[in-house]
């Protein structure tokens, strides 16, 4: 290649670098004008937004809910404890039949009252009446034998005076009347036996009670013992109703509570019974007996009260409700039962403190008493307690208190 095509070249590479450096120059303010465009639209765009966002108001902050506090009431309360028992006859008794033989009267309404002495059942009585017939002959003959020997004994004692008889013959002759007198005392005994099976052939009430259906009909045989020696026929069953039994368990803890109210240890106490359920306990007995001993099983001791049963409206089996004092009158915290919160084994009481924060409480609660939870534990006489908006109280948040009162029942008795 020569120099002037050389040459040329180079020229033509600096007028493209030149046409290039150009262009490139020519581009600068287009792509200047573009940024500057597009920081313009932000900060405009910017501004409104911030415009905007100023424009809005702020809301307010809702107060803290409103809740209706109180502190607890003070008010002296009998200590008692609740037991659920359950009813039995003071008396009980099955009627079973002491002879044997066919039943031919019963003199009874099943289920009725009868009274003590009142005639239940006949068994035939004809057999034991002949039987008392022998004996009764048996006692004629013993006593004419009887008879007969003693005037044989003085014969045999006037020969013997005079020499006409011996002493053997009186000896017999005494033998002879104690033999007649040992018949006499057994037909007289046998007379007893004969006049004791026919009394037993007529069942009667043993005491004023309710007695049970018949269990056996007229025209059965039945079997008897005197004394349960051999099998014996059930007829039915009596059972006492005034007074009558509530037989109930005492744990441990109130047994010993009971003791301390009670140190000398006498059972006689006055109980309050409910029969209905309904609180209502409009019925009162004597605890009039304490086992003496703690069932190890159950950590338990029975107890039982008698309890007046005049108008005959109890019956045995029956369940009740009765209330024991335990000790004697003192001062006590009542809440509402409603602002009790249970917590899984514990029950909770919120209160509020001074600057508005809901604090939950663990309580011990004792009975209810006209309508109002007993609080033996947990709780200040002057803590807020939240007794209405409960659902608003929750632990740690603020609330407005509000003041209200804790009043009882108006009137009924305690449940």
């Amino acid at each position: 290649m020569n120099e002037a095509t050389q040459t040329a070249s180079d020229f033509g590479e600096i007028g493209r670098v030149s046409d290039g450096r150009k262009r490139s120059r020519a581009r600068r303010p287009i792509a200047l004008l573009v940024t500057l465009a597009v920081g313009t639209l932000a900060v405009i765009c910017g501004g409104l937004i911030w415009r905007g966002q100023s424009a809005v108001p702020a809301q307010p902050l809702a107060p803290p809910p409103q809740v209706t506090v109180s502190r607890p009431l003070q008010q002296i309360v009998q200590t008692t404890a609740r037991f659920l028992g359950q009813f039995s006859a003071v008396d009980s008794v099955e009627l079973r039949a002491q002879v044997g033989g066919t039943l031919t009267a019963i003199d009874f309404r099943d289920g009725q009252i009868v009274h003590n002495g009142d005639l239940l059942f006949v068994i035939d009585p004809r057999p034991f009446q002949i039987k008392l017939d022998q004996a009764v002959a048996q006692l004629n003959s013993a006593e004419a034998k009887e008879s007969l020997s003693q005037v044989e004994l003085w014969r045999a004692q006037q020969l013997k005076q005079s020499s006409f008889g011996t002493a053997e013959a009186v000896d017999q002759r005494a033998a002879d009347v104690r033999s007649n007198q040992a018949a006499i005392d057994a037909a007289k005994a046998a007379i007893r036996d004969a006049t004791l099976d026919l009394e037993f052939s007529h069942v009667n009430a043993p005491f004023t009670g309710r007695i049970g259906r018949h269990l056996e009909s007229i025209g059965d045989l039945v079997s008897g013992s005197r004394g349960g020696a051999g099998p014996t026929t059930l007829l039915a069953t009596i059972v006492s109703l005034d007074p009558i039994h509530l037989d109930f368990d005492m744990s441990e803890s109130d047994y010993r509570a009971w003791q301390r109210a009670n140190p000398r240890g006498s059972p006689h106490a006055d109980v309050e019974i409910s029969l209905d359920g309904d609180g209502s306990f409009d019925r009162h007995g004597t605890l009039d007996f304490i086992d003496n001993a703690v069932n190890r099983s159950s950590g338990t001791i029975r107890a039982r009260a008698t309890v007046p049963n005049s108008d005959l409206t109890i019956t045995p089996g029956q369940f009740a409700r009765l209330h024991v004092n335990l000790g004697r009158p003192n001062q006590a915290l009542l809440v509402p039962a409603a602002a009790v919160v249970p917590d899984q084994s514990q029950h909770v009481v919120m209160t509020v403190a001074p600057d508005g924060t809901v604090v939950p409480k663990v309580v011990e609660l004792g009975e209810l008493d006209h309508g109002l939870r007993v609080v033996l534990g947990g709780l200040k006489a002057d803590d807020r307690v939240v007794i209405n908006g409960l659902v608003r109280a929750r632990p740690g948040m603020k609330v407005t208190p509000v003041a209200g009162t804790i009043t009882p029942a108006p009137a009924g008795p305690a449940s």
